[in-house]
């Protein structure tokens, strides 16, 4: 059993609540990485980078660990969506998703600093929003201010109202941390969990 400290390379509550619910113990680093996209990058592209990057920005602090990095971009109309970060924008975005199919890009990479052998994989995950009215939308945004959540809804809460469909392997994944995915990872560490 492999005996190494493990990190999630995040301060979001919602991978930390995700990651909690393995039952292992782990450490939390701030990644501190700038999340703009190349140009030209697609959003899988996007999301795969940053889950590396953030992954290794912790590195040079917990040498010995594993490093748990994840980052997720949203499509909506071959546009890449972040984080709205104020009302104003998740407005916009939730008018611009009504009656369409968002795709969610969540990147989970596991980093072995002793080692440097770095595990990455993407899960997809397809929402359909359904037809929203404005006044849906700003009792949504009102209730539950998801402004830190790529495409403004969260799943895991009042935001599962706004769909009309999701698809995908993993749900854990459209909340921020693909633990199935993850499982796997660790167990070729040599972590298991069961």
């Amino acid at each position: 059993m492999n005996s190494q400290t493990l990190v999630l390379a995040s301060t979001s509550i919602y991978r930390r609540e995700l990651l909690e619910r393995l039952q292992i113990p782990f450490q939390i680093a701030s990644p501190d990485v700038d999340e703009t996209p190349l140009p030209g990058e697609s959003a899988k592209q996007t999301s795969w980078r940053l889950s590396r990057e953030k992954a290794h920005a912790v590195a040079s602090r917990h040498p010995d660990a594993l490093i748990i990095g994840s980052d997720q971009v949203a499509l909506l109309d071959q546009q890449q969506i972040g984080k709205p970060l104020t009302h104003d924008n998740a407005v916009r975005q939730l008018s611009a998703m009504r009656g369409k199919t968002v795709s969610f890009y969540t990147a989970l990479s596991l980093l072995n600093a002793r080692s440097g052998n770095i595990q990455t994989e993407v899960a997809e995950n397809r929402v359909s929003f359904r037809q929203l009215s404005d006044d849906e939308i700003e009792n949504y945004l009102r209730k539950e201010q998801p402004y830190h959540c790529a495409g403004s809804a969260k799943s895991e809460g009042l935001g599962i109202a706004l769909f009309s469909k999701m698809e995908g392997d993993d749900p854990n994944a459209l909340v921020g941390l693909p633990l199935i995915l993850l499982v796997g990872m660790l167990k070729k560490q040599g972590v298991p969990i069961l």
